[in-house]
């Protein structure tokens, strides 16, 4: 007796009929009704994906303005685990399996990002390069989340204090001290070694001012002040910096949103005054970009929304060793186009840096510039050769 033919089978889909025009039609018209739930179903999930960058676009857009008015959507400067912010105490870190103290990285994120830029990318598999540094090496990765509307100086005062408080909390367990910066947080790393090692030389005065503690008097017993009691010091940890498409010459898009602002308030007409004023309300940190203002002086000058303003130089740090990775959308880095263009939104050449290359620089400066071709911006925070140099780096 034959079994029954399985109407699925290859020989029964062939004896079919084809459909007929209608029904053609039927199914065209089935998948356009559907069109538009299946994509808002689609942007619903990537919007929940990516809800936590709702609150660091607002903060990059208008975080001066929230801070101003002490919002509470204002971010504040801060360590973070778990998706939230963390007192410097509660870290609980410890040292290596040996005893010894432990390499700490430190990674800042950019304009309008946060901390999860370092950690996964599309999904909670796709692993970025803090958890790999730390399944691939014995270090501690630590994660920073800022509000970056503020000044970059202002941001970088405060990685200075959090720095300190780190090494003071825990003296005894971090070790050498690595920075990792993508595109401002770069910015803020430099602006925090001005601000330490403007702070190291005050102190060092004071030091020398007040002259031995107990010159005066031998017997007295009295605490030393924080002028001249000597602190442990992030910036004597400090062993690499690793600068990540970082517009250290400052960011071309700035730059041509300034010049545009400026012409229409020359031409001092109503609508072009009212743009004008509408492109002026983009917050202190985006316009910190234009010329990569490292220090308060530049801001506060009288001059600094003049074309060509005054701009403080903040040199490498001596002894430390600086890693410029430079993205370009192009093949080759032999063009005006890659010069200007470079990863999409930060110029190659700035990236690069002029004090970065200044052949006169002292000898004891150990900067090493890398890069990468057809890379834009957001890729050099998930590129493997990016991750293998950082990785062979740290583990040296």
């Amino acid at each position: 007796m034959n079994e029954p033919q399985d109407p699925t089978s290859d020989s029964s889909a062939a004896n079919l009929p084809p459909p007929s025009r209608w029904q053609r039609f039927g199914r065209v018209v089935g998948r356009v009704a559907r069109a538009p739930f299946d994509g808002a179903g689609l942007l619903y999930r990537v919007g929940q994906d990516n809800l936590h960058f709702t609150l660091p676009v607002l903060n990059g857009a208008f975080g001066d303005q929230l801070a101003a008015r002490h919002d509470r959507r204002a971010i504040p400067f801060s360590f973070r685990r778990h998706g939230a912010d963390v007192a410097v105490a509660d870290l609980r870190l410890g040292p290596a399996a040996d005893g010894r103290p432990r390499k700490t990285v430190v990674f800042l994120h950019g304009l309008m990002g946060d901390e999860i830029i370092w950690q996964t990318g599309n999904g909670a598999e796709d692993l970025r390069f803090g958890p790999l540094l730390q399944r691939d090496t014995d270090v501690c990765c630590l994660y920073v989340r800022y509000n970056t509307g503020l000044h970059v100086s202002e941001n970088g005062r405060q990685l200075h204090q959090l720095l300190t408080e780190l090494v003071v909390t825990f003296p005894d367990v971090v070790g050498e001290l690595v920075l990792v910066g993508h595109s401002m947080g770069g910015l803020v790393i430099r602006s925090a070694g001005y601000y330490g090692q403007e702070e190291e030389t005050k102190n060092d005065s004071a030091r020398e001012e007040s002259g031995p503690p107990d010159s005066q008097n031998p017997s007295s017993t009295e605490p030393q002040s924080p002028a001249t009691h000597h602190q442990p010091t992030w910036l004597g940890r400090l062993q690499d910096v690793f600068l990540l498409g970082v517009p250290n010459d400052g960011s071309f898009l700035e730059q041509n949103s300034h010049f545009t602002s400026l012409v229409l308030r020359k031409i001092n007409l109503w609508p072009t005054r009212a743009i004008s004023g509408l492109m002026d309300q983009r917050s202190n940190g985006i316009k910190d970009l234009r010329h990569a203002r490292l220090v308060d002086a530049d801001w506060q000058n009288e001059h600094a929304d003049d074309l060509f303003p005054p701009r403080t130089v903040v040199p490498p740090l001596p002894g430390v060793r600086y890693h410029v990775l430079v993205g370009s959308l192009l093949k080759t880095a032999t063009s005006a186009l890659h010069d200007y263009f470079g990863d999409g939104l930060v110029g190659a050449g700035s990236a690069a840096g002029r004090v970065f290359q200044d052949p006169a620089a002292p000898q004891d400066l150990l900067i090493s510039t890398h890069i990468y071709p057809q890379l834009h911006h957001g890729t050099l925070l998930s590129n493997p050769e990016v991750y293998q140099y950082l990785r062979d780096r740290v583990k040296e």
